[in-house]
């Protein structure tokens, strides 16, 4: 059962990823400026908004691969909160138009990857299952 476990948690880790990094490529193309206007809008300094690529692209790639992944979910954790309250506050009780909540893929991206932090990789990860941050 160990082997089941381990490849579930490499599906967990690539269906993570993979998501999220199209929101980063999309930011790599297209530049940052929504962060940083909804970074101003907050009193909050623009620098902050090239952090994005950390949670976007570098942390998913880290979760992908199995490199300190436990480490990279909590990048995402944060990337995520950070994103639910600067963009989508007025959202947290809505429900979207095909009936679903309105942030339910915001909500899987925060809880896979909190789950991701208790689980860790498994043996399928580059860092292996025995890594110290998988």
């Amino acid at each position: 059962m160990r082997g089941a476990n381990d490849f579930g948690k490499l599906v967990l880790r690539a269906c993570l990823a993979i998501l999220i990094l199209f929101h980063g490529v999309s930011k790599l193309i297209n530049g940052v400026d929504p962060v940083l206007g909804m970074l101003a809008k907050a009193g909050l300094p623009g620098a902050l908004a090239y952090l994005v690529y950390i949670g976007e692209i570098l942390a998913p790639l880290c979760v992908l691969f199995g490199i300190w992944t436990r480490l990279a979910a909590g990048i995402i954790v944060i990337n995520m909160l950070t994103a639910l309250w600067l963009a989508h506050t007025s959202q947290f009780f809505a429900i979207g138009k095909t009936g679903g909540w309105a942030l339910e893929l915001q909500g899987f991206y925060l809880f896979t990857a909190l789950a991701l932090i208790f689980l860790g990789a498994g043996r399928y990860s580059v860092g292996g299952a025995s890594g110290r941050w998988n």
